[in-house]
């Protein structure tokens, strides 16, 4: 079965063509500054190699069907109507506690997903008008959602409720909900297939790192507690985002600036996390290599990134009453081989051994503990599009 998996944003298209048997990847490329005079559709052909077209878009809409247009093109397309494309799967953000697994798309789930709008009003949005897009361009085609939120739904209320007044949680939703749920559920399940460990039998702690970041407590294939909350921002130190800070800390804050919401939600979501203290980047590369030209204020940034997550890793270990499995991914956790050291170092007295040679890959599945550990250390590279792309399967199915 031929599924598209789309990934749509404010002024972004993600996407892939995968064929859900063989689980081979297509197609894959994405439509970027949708609205803006300079947008553009990239794409990687077969061979590797990859190319950029300038095209105006200025609409989802228009997106999408430029997406649609460059997989069925005579020269660089990879099927040759739309027919083909049998289902499509959408990656949603948010679905409160409306939503606990994937399902196919219909005119009330549509509407649930909009009453979501007020805790993501930047991602929400932007998937249904994905949704919307492709209804208009091959209305005869199901569409499934996976919402982010969906595999944290397990968590039990000890893990998810605030120490709020009850009626914010009754009335507004308000309570932890966690996010990257296709990412945490995709590693946790691979890291038990990669090792040969029965997945429904293991203390698994994964560690989704990147600029956005966020660690998940997963008992018996399921999630138990999470580092983000009811929104992106809680939990790790991220790129742009403040993670866990002292909520007196903003009150003040808006006092001495003079902020209104939307001058809180900036200083919390653009001007905190890694650039915010760096005031250099928020990519961690550029903070490594800050950090080798002897940059201060960059080495701080880094202690605190990887101290919160070490924190985080502690916690969860607690909570699970132990840990079988420590799974790394992300952009950070797939690549950055000096933080997973500096981690896995400082993890000795749960019995974590360290194979500095196994851990010179980058983005690539590896066990990065030694053959003499008590946990599992691993690499798993992230693929929420193939997770995305096998619920929608077998939802259609």
């Amino acid at each position: 079965m031929k599924i598209l998996v789309l990934n749509c944003g404010s002024s972004s298209v993600k996407y892939k063509l995968i064929e859900s048997d063989s689980k081979k990847v297509l197609a894959e490329g994405g439509v970027e500054k949708i609205g803006l005079p300079d947008s553009f559709l990239k794409f990687k052909r077969p061979d590797g190699s990859k190319e950029i077209i300038t095209v105006d878009m200025p609409t989802a809409k228009e997106a999408v069907k430029n997406v649609l247009n460059i997989l069925t093109d005579p020269k660089e397309g990879v099927i040759k109507s739309f027919d083909e494309i049998e289902a499509v799967g959408h990656r949603v953000v948010h679905g409160m506690e409306y939503f606990n697994k994937s399902v196919l798309i219909t005119p009330e789930v549509i509407e649930r997903v909009k009453e979501c709008y007020p805790v993501a009003p930047l991602h929400n949005p932007a998937n249904v008008t994905g949704i919307e897009a492709v209804s208009s361009l091959m209305p005869n085609v199901p569409q499934v959602a996976v919402f982010d939120t969906a595999f944290h739904q397990t968590m039990p209320a000890e893990a998810y409720m605030y120490a709020l007044p009850y009626e914010a949680y009754e009335k507004y939703g308000v309570r932890r909900y966690g996010f990257h749920g296709t990412s945490h559920r995709y590693v946790s399940r691979r890291a038990c297939e990669f090792l040969g460990l029965p997945y429904e039998k293991q203390r698994i702690i994964t560690c989704h790192i990147g600029n956005g970041a966020s660690i998940t407590a997963i008992q018996d294939g399921k999630s138990v507690d999470t580092s983000m909350g009811l929104t992106p921002t809680e939990g790790l130190m991220m790129g742009t985002r403040v993670g866990d800070v002292d909520p007196g800390a903003i009150v003040y804050m808006m006092e001495c600036e003079g902020l209104d919401a939307a001058g809180v939600s900036k200083l919390i979501n653009k001007r905190s996390g890694v650039a915010g203290v760096t005031e250099i980047s928020s990519d961690m590369r550029d903070i490594e290599a800050a950090v080798e030209n002897g940059n201060e204020r960059a080495k701080l940034a880094l202690d605190m990134y990887e101290y919160r997550i070490l924190k985080y890793i502690g916690a969860y270990t607690a909570v699970l009453g132990g840990v079988d499995v420590i799974v790394f991914t992300g952009g950070v956790g797939e690549n950055q081989t000096g933080t997973r050291e500096r981690i896995c170092k400082k993890l000795e007295y749960m019995g974590v051994t360290f194979n500095a040679e196994a851990n010179k890959t980058r983005g690539e599945e590896i066990e990065i503990s030694g053959a003499d550990s008590k946990v599992h250390v691993v690499v798993i590279p992230t693929d929420e599009e193939m997770m995305i792309a096998e619920d929608t399967a077998a939802i259609v199915k």
